[in-house]
């Protein structure tokens, strides 16, 4: 499995780091992992198309995770060989339908990705499990918006866990447990909380207390500019750390 950290900061504009997007490849799949502007220029430097995307999931619907999928499924119209060609489902929590829907009000065709997009909305715990062209994907609720979902990619027995945006969530810590890699949101250092995002200290905790191996921070706002991230969560989880930066490539 290969990770490749597309877009790590926020709704905050700035050069050197999109708006949330990540890409997982595996069993011949790719996946991508909010939209987020800047996503498509990013994976375009990560050597992919938007059009080889098989799955995009939206975390949550906030225009930091979603701001490019219209683009994106414009894009798919070209009639030249960028233009989409095989299927792409598009996947996120409870309203997803009516989200999609409410595009289409504006959009009409244009984000029809060339009539191959299918909706799945997922519904927990009924959703919780997916097998998608043989990567095993697992969903678990968020702290953030009512929507809002955390993803598990599992492939040749290793596991990654994506929070998207979360505050302290229990919830989280178990499913994230035993994690080869937990990606989890730190938007702000700690003295600066806000409601619906962790510190890097709190996202160490939850780290530390689901035993995952090898912890990656992101979506940070311009205040964690300057600020030791690491320090301050390397103090609460002991295993491997690291800060997200856009175009970092983990593997698997």
């Amino acid at each position: 499995m290969k990770i490749t950290m597309l877009g790590t900061g926020t709704c905050v504009p700035r050069l050197e780091r999109a708006c949330t997007a990540l890409l997982v490849e595996a069993e011949g799949v790719n996946i991508l992992i909010d939209c987020g502007p800047g996503t498509m220029h990013r994976l375009l430097g990560a050597g992919k198309d938007p059009s080889d995307m098989d799955l995009l999931f939206l975390s949550h619907f906030h225009p930091d995770h979603t701001g490019e999928l219209v683009s994106l499924l414009f894009s798919g119209k070209y009639a030249g060989r960028f233009g989409r060609k095989k299927p792409l489902t598009l996947a996120a929590g409870k309203g997803l339908s009516d989200f999609y829907e409410g595009l289409c009000g504006i959009y009409g065709e244009w984000v029809d990705a060339n009539g191959l997009l299918s909706i799945k909305e997922l519904s927990l715990p009924g959703d919780s499990l997916w097998d998608f062209n043989g990567v095993r994907l697992s969903f678990a609720p968020a702290c953030h918006r009512p929507e809002s979902l955390a993803i598990g990619v599992e492939s040749c027995g290793r596991r990654m866990v994506f929070t998207g945006d979360t505050d302290v969530c229990p919830d989280l810590v178990s499913f994230a447990k035993g994690a080869d890699l937990f990606i989890c949101e730190a938007a702000m250092p700690d003295g600066m909380k806000v409601p619906g995002h962790l510190t890097p200290s709190l996202a160490a905790a939850m780290a530390e207390e689901a035993g995952a191996s090898h912890l990656v921070l992101t979506h940070f706002y311009p205040e964690c500019d300057g600020v030791d991230m690491a320090a301050a969560a390397g103090k609460i989880f002991h295993g491997p750390l690291t800060l997200a930066e856009d175009l970092m490539v983990m593997d698997l």
